[in-house]
């Protein structure tokens, strides 16, 4: 078994807390999206956090908006935050954001679950069902992306396709800056366990780099670690094309299928039409005769098992 790819431990994220359940959105509205993942909840350890409530504004409270900028300028003291009574609050939430992060830090978070279209912890949309959301990204959210923080869109949760996606990048987020690099092999080693999912994501960013490593000479700068992990955790912050995670899940099922002789009918053709559901359930259903064989899911390929259950595979 690949236990070098398996994460024992869970992976720690925080969440905007409308978005787990809590009334805690300027007109107390909130929602429990984290619940639609049933029992993978349990496969991560979460930390809710509101910046306006912890800035101090309360439950119910008027609306913000930013003027003059995004979160980045407001960083820079280019724009501000002002609340619907025309009340400057910029300091305010930019103190509860360094807060945020500060407890982000301590705890060991890997990546945030944020609500977008919102001032404070908004990252990338702008618009949705032509209704402007805000002039990304909020405050929390442009310092969360400047600190290099794992980031995703709540609403993504509610598509099993889109959270598969998601998910998977994230573990190997997580799995790539854990990873101890010395020397150039391990360089090697760490990009050959990534390189099929970045290549899947953006060939040309993974050719570019799989190039560049190719010519890496032996005494290379010691920076060039962190350059390689931020370049490769780039590539993983990017969703990937429906069309191609089919593809790749198919040509997964035929190595699997050639290596070790075992057919798995629930596995269809990219061709094949069926609903995002579906194809979330074949992709779940791939990770688990990888994981149970033993098999690299080059998909996939660093996994959430809890340490007990790696033992007991470990036994048979």
């Amino acid at each position: 078994m690949l236990v070098e790819f398996i994460l024992t431990q869970k992976v720690v994220l925080g969440v905007s807390a409308c978005n787990m359940g809590c009334p805690v959105r300027y007109n107390r509205k909130g929602w429990d999206r984290i619940k639609t993942l049933k029992r993978e909840e349990g496969d991560f350890k979460w930390h809710p956090v509101c910046p306006e409530v912890m800035m101090g504004l309360g439950v119910p409270r008027d609306p913000i908006k930013l003027v003059g900028g995004n979160g980045f300028d407001v960083w820079e003291g280019k724009a501000k935050v002002i609340s619907k009574k025309g009340e400057d609050v910029t300091e305010a939430l930019k103190e509860a954001s360094l807060s945020i992060v500060k407890l982000f830090k301590k705890v060991g978070a890997t990546g945030f679950v944020f609500m977008e279209g919102s001032p404070t912890c908004g990252v990338y949309r702008t618009s949705l069902k032509n209704k402007r959301l805000g002039n990304p990204p909020g405050v929390l959210g442009a310092l969360l992306l400047k600190e290099g923080f794992f980031l995703i869109p709540a609403l993504d949760i509610e598509s099993p396709l889109k959270w598969w996606d998601w998910r998977r990048r994230l573990h190997a987020f997580a799995w790539l800056n854990k990873q101890n690099i010395s020397k150039k092999q391990d360089l090697y080693n760490t990009w050959y366990t990534l390189k099929f999912l970045c290549q899947e994501i953006d060939a040309k960013k993974a050719g570019e780099l799989g190039k560049e490593l190719g010519n890496l000479p032996n005494m290379y700068d010691a920076s060039y670690v962190e350059t390689f992990k931020r370049r490769v955790g780039d590539i993983l912050r990017e969703p990937s094309a429906p069309a191609r995670i089919k593809e790749k899940l198919w040509k997964s099922y035929v190595y699997h299928k050639r290596k070790l002789g075992e057919e798995i009918e629930e596995i269809n053709p990219p061709t094949t039409e069926r609903s995002i559901t579906k194809i979330a359930e074949e992709l779940n259903l791939m990770e688990r005769k990888a994981f149970e064989k033993g098999e690299f899911f080059s998909s996939a390929p660093i996994l959430y098992r809890s340490s007990q259950r790696v033992s007991k595979m470990l036994e048979k």
